[in-house]
């Protein structure tokens, strides 16, 4: 048996899973302060339609044209339904939600994200969850139950559906996320591109068909400009994350996005906190530390597997090359794992998904 050090692809896209909480928990605030411009379904499509632009334009510039994605038929329904949860229906749900509830409040409920998604995980796709990663999610879940309790801090009946309607917007991202693992040995930036040009193509259309305006220049501006980089360069690393973490660990690690939001809301915004806030804050706080620090460690057994995606030569990538190859990592190609059995720290990635 091998005993191994945590892998790098690991690392890296544990530094993914953050870098895209950073991008996406700054958004919500931001999406605040645009809603008073412009419409909850047309912001909701110009965020999503900056993100497919941009995201499209970097790959055509980054391949010079238009390459492989390392996706095929089997792959399109994943795709497409992920699209219509996470892209169409996610955003327009958080929007209505910014429109009743305050910004910092708003973003600590996006915790419910990770929840939904490990809940997913576990019981559809058969993720490992250890009683860490399981405390932890009744942590948030309480948090966010005070957070959206009627008589906390004063909360109304507006307060309360917007509450509602951010949990359903986590419920579609925690559907699209699982969904979106499914793929995620594609080409990172063609899967964010693609859901940004649909989805984002989908809602501003829908938009414009129910006489809501273009908002000014500026404004249309600014909500493309978040787009591209809270939901479109957010979500590439995030599906880079999948590919190394699986869907449950990825949420957890990208559970830092609402603190992000809040702090950005309270700094930024100036918005009022009552004491519930810091109190579901404090929760929520304590499961994501739970999540942060899990380690899952085991012999377990590779299973010989052929597949493709990008990759580069570590200890569970130890193959040979046609002659011809010229040294790039990471490069795409199809290749064979063989059986292996050895230890070390791991998550459910496309490498490790194994029984327990």
């Amino acid at each position: 048996m091998l005993t191994l050090p945590a892998p790098q692809s690991a690392r890296s896209g544990v530094f993914a899973a953050l870098a895209a909480a950073l991008l996406f928990g700054a958004s919500t605030p931001l999406a605040k302060a645009l809603l008073g411009d412009t419409s909850p379904l047309l912001l909701a499509g110009l965020l999503y339609l900056g993100s497919g632009v941009g995201l499209t334009l970097a790959r055509l510039v980054r391949d010079r044209g238009w390459r492989g994605t390392a996706l095929d038929r089997r792959d399109a329904p994943w795709l497409a339904a992920a699209i219509g949860f996470g892209g169409v229906l996610g955003p327009v749900l958080l929007m209505f939600g910014l429109l009743y509830t305050s910004a910092a409040s708003a973003s600590l409920l996006l915790n419910l994200e990770a929840v939904f998604t490990a809940a997913i995980a576990w019981c559809v796709f058969r993720e490992n969850a250890g009683a860490r990663i399981v405390l932890g999610m009744g942590a948030i879940v309480a948090g966010a139950a005070l957070l959206s309790w009627p008589t906390a801090g004063g909360s109304t009946r507006g307060d309360a559906l917007g509450a509602l309607a951010i949990a359903g917007a986590c419920l579609c991202w925690a559907l699209d996320n699982n969904l979106t693992r499914k793929v995620s040995g594609g080409d990172a930036l063609f899967i964010a591109g693609a859901k940004g040009l649909v989805a984002g193509s989908i809602n501003t259309g829908l938009a414009l068909v129910l006489a809501a305006s273009l908002p000014a220049a500026p404004a249309l501006g600014a909500a493309l400009l978040v787009g591209l980089f809270g939901y479109g360069v957010s979500l590439a690393l995030f599906v880079l994350a999948l590919r190394r973490l699986g869907a449950a660990r990825t949420g957890a690690y990208f559970s830092t996005a609402p603190f992000i939001g809040a702090a950005l809301a309270i700094l930024v915004l100036h918005e009022s906190t009552p004491p519930s806030f810091w109190w579901a804050g404090g929760l929520m706080a304590l499961g994501v530390w739970l999540h942060l620090t899990e380690r899952h460690v085991h012999q377990h057994t590779h299973e010989p597997l052929t597949h493709t995606h990008s990759h580069v030569h570590d200890e569970h990538h130890r193959h040979a090359h046609p002659d011809g190859w010229d040294g790039r990592e990471p490069h795409s190609h199809e290749h064979t794992h063989e059986a292996v059995t050895h230890a070390h720290r791991h998550y459910p990635d496309i490498h490790h998904r194994h029984a327990h």
